[in-house]
C-alpha cells in the first residue's frame, strides 16, 4: 500500500478531500456533488459523474488529490457504492482521475484548468462616449418580427430533404431569388448558377484568393487608401496585396499597368473610405486594364443600395461579368452577425469557386439560407433597405449640420452615400497626432483617413489639415450631435 502523505503519480504530499472517518464532516469538494446526487435516479450516475469532472477541471479537486474510497465517498453522499465505483470507473478512462491496486484514487495531473467564462472578442469599442468607427450599421433596425415570422414560416415548409448537406454554391431557391434581386437592384448580370452563398464579403475574398493562388497568382492589388481586412483575407490564401493609389476618379490606372498586377479588388460604386464613387471613364479604363491582361476586378458592393442624392450606380460587374467577380452581403442592411453574403464570379473561375467552398465549409447553412430566400421573395428585405435609407440619410444630415455648426470650416468629400463621411478639418485643428490624442482622451472613438492608407503616403494635394472617417449608421440623431460636441470641447 502506499504510504500515507505519498502521491503514485510522484506529485508530492497527498492532500486529503474529506470524507468518511472526517470531524468535519463533507468537505468543500464533496459539498460541490451534493447538488448532483439529489438528481433524478434516472440520470443521477450522469450528474455525479459531471460535477466530479467539473470539480477537478475548475481546480476545485486540485492535481495530485487523493479521493475517498468508493465506499466511504458513498456514504457521506448517500448513494450506492455501485454509482461512485460507476463515476471512478469513468473519470480514471477519460484521463482526469488515476489509480492503482491497492494505491487508491487520484486526481491526474493532465487536466489543465479551463477558463470560468468565455471572453468576448467581438471588435468594439468599449468605454467610449461616442464612437464614429465606421463600419458598422444600426443593430436595433434589425426587423426582429419579420425575421421571427419568416422564420417561423420556414421551420414549417421546409423539405426535409433540405435539412441534408446542401449544394455548396446555396439553395436553388436563394440563388434564383438573390439573381432576380441583384438584377433589379444592382444592375448586374447574375446567372443563379455563378452565384455563390457565402459567410459575407470577408469569405468571398479569401475564396478567390484561394482560387488565384491555385492559378499561379502570388499578388493582388488594393486600392490605397482602402479597407485594411483585404490584406489579412489575402494573406490567408497565400496571396500579397499590392497597394494601388486613388486619385479623384478612382485607381490610377497608370500605376495598375505599371504594377504587371493581373487582379485588383475595387469599391467602385462608394470607394471604402475616400467616399467617391469611380468615373464613368475610370470604370471604362478599370474594364480595359483587366480585358488586355486577361485579369480580374473583385467588386467588393458593400454598401451599394445606398445613396441619398440619386439612384444608385449600378454595379461594374454588369459591364462585363466574365472579367468582374461581384461581392456583397447583408452586413450593413440587416446584421454582420449573420454573416451571410453572395459572390458572382465569372464562368471561368465558377467550378473552382464552388469546388473550393466545397473544402471550406460544405456549404452555408441550409436554414439560414432558407430563411432569407422568403425574406427577399416576400419583399421584406426590400422593404427593410428603405428602412435603412431613411434612417442613414436622416442621420448623414445630422451629422453634416453638427460639424458645420461645431467645425467651422469643415469640407465634406465624396459622395451623399453609405454609412460614413470624409470630414476634412481645417489646418488651426491640427498637427492630426494632437487632435487624436485629444478627442481620444475626451472619450471619442474616431480614425482618420490616414489609419486607412497602406503605404502611408502623404495626401498629395499639400492639405495639412485633419481628415477624419467618421461613420454614423449605428448613432442616434441626438448621440451624433452629442459626439460632434463632445469633440469640438476637447480641441
Amino acid at each position: 500500500m502506499t504510504p500515507s502523505g505519498t502521491n503514485p503519480d510522484g506529485a508530492g504530499q497527498e492532500k486529503p478531500a474529506g470524507g468518511a472517518g472526517s470531524d468535519r464532516g463533507a468537505s468543500p469538494a464533496w459539498e460541490l456533488l451534493l447538488p448532483a446526487v439529489s438528481a433524478p435516479a434516472r440520470t443521477r450516475g450522469r450528474s455525479l459523474q459531471a460535477a466530479l469532472r467539473e470539480a477537478v477541471r475548475s481546480g476545485r479537486l486540485p492535481p495530485g488529490t487523493r479521493l475517498p474510497s468508493s465506499r466511504d465517498l458513498a456514504a457521506d453522499l448517500g448513494v450506492s457504492r455501485g454509482l461512485v465505483t460507476e463515476a471512478y470507473e469513468q473519470l480514471t478512462a477519460e484521463g482526469y482521475l488515476r489509480s492503482g491496486r491497492g494505491a487508491g484514487t487520484w486526481v491526474g495531473g493532465a487536466v489543465r484548468a479551463a477558463p470560468p467564462h468565455a471572453r468576448d472578442f467581438a471588435p468594439r469599442s468599449p468605454g467610449t462616449e461616442a464612437d464614429f468607427v465606421a463600419g458598422t450599421p444600426d443593430l436595433s433596425l434589425f426587423p426582429r418580427a419579420a425575421w421571427a415570422a419568416a422564420q417561423r414560416d420556414v421551420l414549417a415548409r421546409l423539405p426535409h430533404d433540405d435539412l441534408g448537406y446542401p449544394d455548396p454554391r446555396g439553395l436553388p431557391r436563394l440563388r434564383t431569388a438573390l439573381a432576380e434581386l441583384l438584377t433589379r437592384r444592382r444592375g448586374v448580370v447574375a446567372d443563379p448558377e455563378r452565384l455563390v452563398v457565402v459567410s459575407g464579403v470577408a469569405q468571398a475574398t479569401a475564396l478567390l484568393g484561394f482560387v488565384l493562388h491555385a492559378r499561379g497568382v502570388r499578388e493582388v492589388g488594393v486600392e490605397d487608401p482602402g479597407s485594411p481586412q483585404h490584406g489579412a483575407l489575402y494573406a490567408s490564401a497565400g496571396v500579397t496585396t499590392v497597394p494601388v493609389p486613388l486619385d479623384g476618379e478612382g485607381l490610377r490606372i497608370e500605376a495598375l499597368r505599371e504594377s504587371g498586377l493581373r487582379a485588383v479588388t475595387a469599391t467602385p460604386s462608394h470607394q471604402f473610405p475616400s467616399g467617391i464613387a469611380y468615373s464613368a471613364r475610370r470604370r471604362a479604363e478599370l474594364l480595359d486594364w483587366a480585358r488586355s491582361v486577361d485579369g480580374l476586378v473583385l467588386e467588393d458592393d458593400y454598401d451599394g443600395d445606398f445613396r441619398y442624392d440619386r439612384a444608385p450606380v449600378g454595379a461594374l460587374q454588369g459591364l462585363d461579368p466574365e472579367h468582374v467577380a461581384y461581392a456583397g452581403s447583408v452586413s450593413k442592411s440587416l446584421a454582420p452577425g449573420l454573416r451571410l453574403g453572395w459572390l458572382l464570379v465569372p464562368r471561368s473561375l465558377a467550378e473552382e469557386v464552388v469546388e473550393r467552398k466545397r473544402t471550406m465549409d460544405l456549404g452555408h447553412p441550409a436554414l439560414d439560407q432558407a430563411l432569407f430566400a422568403r425574406f427577399v421573395e416576400r419583399g421584406d428585405y426590400d422593404r427593410q433597405l428603405r428602412r435603412c435609407q431613411r434612417a442613414y440619410r436622416e442621420r448623414r444630415d445630422t451629422l453634416v449640420a453638427a460639424l458645420a455648426e461645431d467645425f467651422p470650416g469643415a469640407k465634406l468629400t465624396g459622395i451623399a452615400a453609405g454609412l460614413h463621411v470624409i470630414a476634412a478639418l481645417p489646418a488651426r485643428y491640427g498637427p492630426e497626432e494632437r487632435f487624436l490624442a485629444r478627442v481620444r482622451a475626451a472619450g471619442v472613438a474616431v480614425r482618420p483617413l490616414s489609419a486607412y492608407t497602406h503605404a502611408r503616403a502623404e495626401h498629395g494635394d499639400g492639405y495639412d489639415g485633419v481628415r477624419l472617417v467618421l461613420g454614423y449608421a449605428h448613432l442616434s440623431p441626438g448621440r451624433i450631435r452629442a459626439g460632434v460636441r463632445l469633440m469640438a470641447k476637447a480641441v
